[in-house]
């Protein structure tokens, strides 16, 4: 993928496609497999051939997600992280941040106008070497409610049973408010306009041993702008990545990473379910992004954002979904790092 644009094209779709894209847009959303949790076995093997493209993916490159572009800055914490939190990343500093805006699929050439879901993986170091990696998305919640249920919408979706998906989507109607969110939700005219959510829960562990269950999500500085239907249909196919070097190259660009705290009885497993609006939220700093990098011999390149990697103060909860998407997410690296020599590179960069 070239950062300065074209290479990508974009194709009519039609009804068949419609319900396509929307199973790649939950599978691009997140890779997750829990094969503990469920007597028939669900392994990580078996979900990420379910999640990227029957083909079985574009060797060098990643099983979802597969379009980024690379980014690094840093992440300023103003401290007052620490009263939820004793992770060192809380506290007041300035600490390197490597990340990647990305878009859902497993599509590498697909045009930036045809992704329906856009990403932001982030990892921020500490000069303790601890890490915090989080793969966040722009959708407000998520398509299913357990690792096993996603796995059965994709299987439902792969079916010649004409009658599969509708017999799944009945008797799960949050995947249909999550395909309501596909199809309508406004399109703006860059990554750095849009707010990007963890969606899954995670627990906040502070000094006195208190825990407070959280989400946390990534808000632009910069207002949206909504782009029109015949905008997003004219766009250039590498529209994003150009708008991201053309932004970065004049200025830094930020935005706030902005804790939300559970109140007792929140649905802290579910992601299909978005916590009331009412619920407390604790600014925690400001990430900039400083320098774009194409992805080819970028430093975001081989960083497997790892959802389960977190400082000493942060831990998993009983969502189940951080610890199944770190298993496939462990697939979809070794793979594509075994199919190295397949992966392209920029004049001058790894051979």
């Amino acid at each position: 993928m070239s950062v300065a644009g074209g290479g990508r094209g974009s194709s009519p779709v039609g009804a068949l496609a419609a319900i396509a894209a929307v199973v790649v847009v939950a599978a691009g959303a997140f890779a997750y497999t829990a094969g503990w949790l469920t007597p028939q076995r669900l392994t990580p093997e078996k979900l990420v051939g379910a999640v990227q493209p029957k083909t079985g993916g574009v060797p060098g490159h990643r099983r979802n997600h597969a379009t980024g572009i690379c980014i690094t800055g840093e992440f300023t914490a103003n401290g007052n992280g620490t009263e939820l939190s004793k992770a060192s990343l809380l506290k007041a500093g300035t600490y390197p941040v490597v990340g990647r805006l990305n878009l859902g699929g497993g599509d590498p050439h697909l045009a930036d106008a045809m992704a329906q879901v856009r990403g932001f993986g982030i990892r921020i170091t500490g000069p303790d070497g601890q890490e915090w990696r989080s793969a966040m998305i722009d959708a407000p919640f998520f398509a299913a409610q357990t690792p096993a249920l996603f796995y059965q919408f994709l299987t439902a979706a792969g079916s010649k049973d004409p009658n599969a998906v509708k017999e799944y989507l009945g008797a799960h109607p949050e995947t249909l408010r999550f395909i309501g969110w596909v199809k309508g939700h406004p399109r703006t005219e860059s990554w750095t306009e849009d707010r990007f959510n963890s969606l899954n829960s995670f627990v906040f562990e502070d000094a006195n041993g208190g825990k407070h269950t959280v989400r946390w999500s990534l808000i632009p500085a910069n207002t949206p702008v909504a782009l029109t239907a015949d905008e997003l249909k004219n766009s250039n196919p590498e529209f994003l990545q150009q708008d991201i070097v053309k932004r970065v190259g004049a200025g830094p660009q930020k935005w706030e990473l902005v804790v939300t705290v559970a109140n007792p009885g929140d649905p802290t497993a579910d992601p299909t379910q978005a916590w009331p609006a009412d619920r407390r939220t604790v600014d925690v700093g400001t990430l900039t992004a400083e320098k774009v990098e194409d992805e080819a011999d970028g430093p975001c390149r081989e960083i497997n954002y790892d959802p389960t990697v977190l400082p000493v103060g942060i831990t998993t909860s009983d969502d189940g979904f951080p610890a199944a998407r770190s298993a496939a997410y462990r697939v979809s690296f070794d793979r594509r790092t075994a199919e190295e020599k397949a992966y392209p590179h920029t004049a001058g960069g790894q051979q």
